[in-house]
């Protein structure tokens, strides 16, 4: 189990011997009307991160499953439809000779989608981009109709006006769609976008309408290619709104004052005949550290997914070497120092309290206050396993003896812990709690004689017990925010542990922001 280190000042348990910021795992709120985002490394890691150095190498893996795309594609087609839904297209005119007429001038004009509906959709990846379809596409127009016409009797004008219901039946849309690793962004392209209709009739309204259905029946393919060109031109402009959306994706994603998760993709995008695949480093890095442009000439062959439940939208696979890097880059920053001035049995904070335990103690210091000084002597190790999270802390425990203003250390205990826990799924956090498996100690120096170790484990038991792991599991509960957009919410997790992985297998929901409903209505009404 990953220990989210946190070390703020403590009001209950710990007081720090310096001042710290709280840390807080929290997202940036991301906008966004469709899909995804992740994390790399910086090359000049300090202590502990060599062995987690690698431009390519992805410890956080995302697979969006064929229920998942479809999922997306549903979201885009309804997105797709509110933008095209009151497009206006040009207007159009047209001049011909009818016998006994003369030379006929024709406009429509104000020719509106006001309807528009999908009959299936479907979406397809394959190695060489992702296709969308859709077919059975119907829409419904409204336009204003306008003809004049000089008569060959005399120089008489005749014109006529009014308005016409027109419905598009049977048409389909096919977007062709490249996703690519660009120098650590994803770059989305429109390979190709096509709309051909099958059939339109017209009814018009007003005037003498029924003299001329013919005469307008003649715009059918007119109004076919500006309904294929409209709705292709809104396609376009929506995929290079979501094209610039994803290169706008942050490549570091702040985590606290001291470090960030840098999202910079790594590897190609993985397409196959059923899922889209992303790769990222995932590991954690310090707030200065630069990034680099990761060398993306390795190809990737496979994302290390093992979900059970194949009907499951998303999977996020992320490695221990993600926790162990945080764990090593807090440790670097030496934040991993308490002293404990506080805890439930406070009795122990005072050389009364160890008069049987270490004698020689409450005889040099009768009845003096005491602290407990810890500091981690390397950082926590992190180690998955089938159906287990656990992890391994070594620490050296100083008692110190409060004497006026002085401190004064008088011994010092080595301790390593072993604890296991659970880990599980709340809201978009990846949360747990751990439990004390067992801890061996040692003396590593005395002022005070030589310790009776045996009479020292129950007690160093008790504060483990009673501080340690309620103040690592309220951390705990607050959690890893796994990389989900902004709006995307899992459901229905489940959590998988494998060698050295912790995969989280879920579906997802989508509920849009009143600010994101705004951006698109403004935009809506400016693109018109």
């Amino acid at each position: 189990m990953y220990i989210v280190p946190t070390f703020p000042t403590l009001s209950l348990s710990f007081q720090s011997h310096e001042s710290i910021n709280n840390f807080n795992f929290h997202n940036p709120q991301i906008k966004m009307q469709s899909f995804f985002l992740l994390l790399l490394l910086s090359s000049s890691f300090i202590h502990g991160y060599a062995q987690f150095q690698s431009k390519n190498q992805g410890f956080i893996s995302m697979l969006i499953t064929q229920n998942g795309l479809n999922f997306v594609k549903d979201l885009l087609v309804k997105k797709a439809i509110s933008s095209i839904v009151s497009l206006q297209l040009p207007n159009i005119e047209k001049g011909t000779k009818i016998p006994f007429l003369g030379n006929v001038y024709m406009v429509l004009s104000n020719i509106t989608i006001y309807e528009i509906d999908v009959d299936s959709s479907n979406v397809k990846p394959g190695e060489d981009g992702i296709l969308i379809l859709a077919s059975g596409v119907s829409c419904n127009l409204s336009m204003n109709w306008y003809y004049s016409y000089s008569t060959w009797i005399g120089p008489v004008k005749i014109s006529d006006k009014g308005s016409a219901q027109v419905q598009v039946e049977g048409m389909e849309v096919e977007l062709k769609l490249g996703l690519e690793n660009q120098e650590g962004s994803l770059d989305l392209k429109l390979k190709d976008c096509s709309s051909s209709v099958k059939d339109i009739s017209i009814k018009l309204d007003g005037g003498a309408s029924w003299l001329y259905q013919g005469i307008i029946d003649a715009f059918e393919e007119n109004i076919g290619s500006a309904v294929e060109n409209a709705i292709t031109k809104k396609l376009g402009e929506g995929i290079s709104r979501l094209d610039s959306y994803l290169k706008s994706l942050p490549k570091e994603v702040p985590v606290d004052d001291q470090s960030s998760l840098n999202v910079t993709f790594v590897n190609d995008v993985l397409l196959s005949e059923s899922s889209v695949g992303f790769e990222t480093n995932g590991l954690f890095i310090g707030r200065n550290d630069s990034l680099p442009i990761p060398n993306l000439g390795y190809k990737n062959l496979k994302l290390p997914i093992i979900c059970t439940n194949l009907s499951k939208m998303l999977a996020i696979t992320l490695d221990e070497a993600v926790f162990n890097s945080a764990s090593s880059l807090y440790y670097d920053a030496k934040f991993m120092h308490w002293i404990v001035d506080q805890i439930p049995d406070q009795s122990l904070l005072n050389t009364a309290g160890w008069r049987f335990i270490i004698p020689q103690l409450y005889k040099k210091y009768p009845n003096h206050e005491m602290n407990l000084n810890i500091s981690l002597s390397s950082p926590p190790v992190v180690k998955i396993s089938n159906q287990k999270a656990g992890a391994v802390v070594y620490a050296d425990l100083t008692i110190d003896v409060l004497e006026e203003d002085e401190v004064i250390p008088v011994a010092c205990i080595s301790l390593m812990i072993q604890a296991s826990g659970l880990v599980k799924i709340n809201g978009n956090n990846l949360v747990g709690t751990i439990r004390l498996d067992s801890f061996g100690m040692s003396l590593k120096w005395s002022n005070v004689g030589n310790l009776r170790m045996y009479l020292i484990q129950p007690v160093m038991w008790t504060i483990i017990e009673t501080v340690f792991l309620p103040y690592a599991n309220a951390h705990l509960s607050k959690g890893l925010p796994l990389p989900i957009i902004h709006g995307f919410t899992l459901q229905d997790a489940e959590i998988i542990l494998s060698t050295s992985r912790v995969a989280v297998c879920s579906d997802v929901a989508f509920a849009e922001s009143e600010s994101d409903r705004h951006i698109l209505q403004n935009y809506n009404s400016l693109s018109r």
